[in-house]
C-alpha cells in the first residue's frame, strides 16, 4: 500500500499538509504557535494505535480523530501548559538542592 494514508503522512513536510491530508479544519494562529507540539502529541497518541490489517479508510479516520484530539489539546491550552517536549518538562522539574560542601576544620589555615 505505497500510496496509503500512512505513506502520505510520512512524506508530508508541514503541519498544514497533515491537516489537509486528513481533512481537519484548523485555525492558522493555533498551528503557527504550536505546530511541532501538535504533531508530537499526534505521534504520542498514534503510538498507542495498532493499524495491522486495517483498511486505509479506517486508518485515515483513526488518524483524523487523533489529529483532531491533538489539535484540541492546544486550542484549549498552550504548549507550555502541555509540555510535550523534554526541554519544557525539565523546565518545571524540581531542581535538586545543592548539598553544602563540608570543610574539615583541620584543613583551614
Amino acid at each position: 500500500m505505497a500510496d496509503g494514508i500512512l505513506a502520505q503522512l510520512n512524506s508530508a513536510s508541514s503541519a498544514e499538509e497533515f491537516f489537509a491530508l486528513l481533512g481537519v479544519d484548523y485555525d492558522a494562529k493555533v498551528v503557527n504557535v504550536a505546530r511541532l507540539h501538535i504533531l508530537r502529541r499526534m505521534g504520542q497518541y498514534l503510538a498507542g494505535e495498532d493499524f495491522t490489517g486495517a483498511a486505509d479508510d479506517v486508518v485515515a479516520e483513526r488518524c483524523r480523530a487523533v489529529l483532531e484530539r491533538a489539535y484540541a489539546d492546544f486550542v484549549a491550552s498552550t504548549p507550555i501548559d502541555q509540555r510535550v517536549f523534554k526541554v519544557l518538562k525539565d523546565a518545571v522539574a524540581p531542581q535538586a538542592k545543592p548539598t553544602p560542601t563540608l570543610v574539615q576544620l583541620g584543613t583551614l589555615k
